[in-house]
């Protein structure tokens, strides 16, 4: 007769957290980051083809690190919701609070029920009319949901990412320099991690993926940047 091993709750609770970070980890880091007109959406990102930011709504936009697979599900999903919701109801009241409970539940779900935990975190970002009606979420792999203040990152090195960016933001960031602050961060916490004295490493315009939600652009404020918009932007700071 064959026999299960009993494993206390909070212990494969622990194992399943620690497998999901360190899927996690090894992901190329997301900074998000608000500025004057809007909120600006960043990492290294060298495929063509894959997209880690994505547009959910008129006014809302989602980020995504870990298992492409596994978020690219969840940003279909927030579509979805969001498009059902807008026409059943009106399109105001589609917001990002809404749809980061939702991915909340369901990231909350899988984690306790499915075989495997998601190995992702995800941002949700909206921006408003005015300067403080802007809102950006994180949802991590068991659903824990937290309110991100004005800039934030996830993925692999976070914490440095977020360092840079604080000492770095303020209010009245533009567009260039909000671009220039990010990508700084996630180059500087990128050399920061590696061995120590090696060349810092500047990763190339065409690397990175970008996008903004803007608020001073029509009904769909959501847009993404060109390999020129950010060759433009840094190359200010060079000068």
């Amino acid at each position: 007769m064959i026999s299960n091993f009993y494993v206390p709750p909070e212990q494969l609770t622990k194992e399943r957290a620690e497998f999901a970070r360190k899927g996690i980890a090894r992901g190329r880091p997301i900074a998000v980051c608000e500025y004057a007109d809007g909120v600006l959406l960043i990492g290294e990102n060298p495929s063509g083809s894959l997209h880690k930011l994505g547009e959910i709504y008129d006014r809302i936009a989602f980020a995504g690190v870990g298992r492409f697979n596994e978020f690219e599900m969840l940003r279909t999903a927030g579509v979805r919701y969001a498009d059902i919701k807008g026409y059943s109801y009106g399109r105001v009241d589609v917001t990002a609070r809404g749809l980061a409970n939702a991915y909340s539940q369901t990231l909350g779900q899988i984690f306790i029920h499915e075989l495997k935990p998601y190995e992702i975190e995800i941002m949700v970002a909206e921006v408003g009319v005015g300067d403080d009606d802007s809102h950006i979420f994180r949802i991590q792999f068991d659903g824990t949901l937290g309110t991100v203040n004005r800039f934030g990152a996830m993925g692999g090195n976070d914490a440095k990412v977020a360092e840079v960016l604080e000492e770095g933001w303020n209010p009245e960031l533009d567009l260039p320099s909000a671009v220039r602050l990010a990508t700084r961060a996630i180059e500087s916490a990128e050399n920061r991690a590696g061995t120590e004295g090696a060349e810092t490493r500047t990763i190339a315009p065409a690397d990175w993926e970008a996008a903004v939600v803007d608020r001073t652009s029509g009904r769909r404020k959501f847009r993404r940047l060109t390999t020129e918009d950010i060759a433009g932007a840094r190359t200010t700071e060079r000068t």
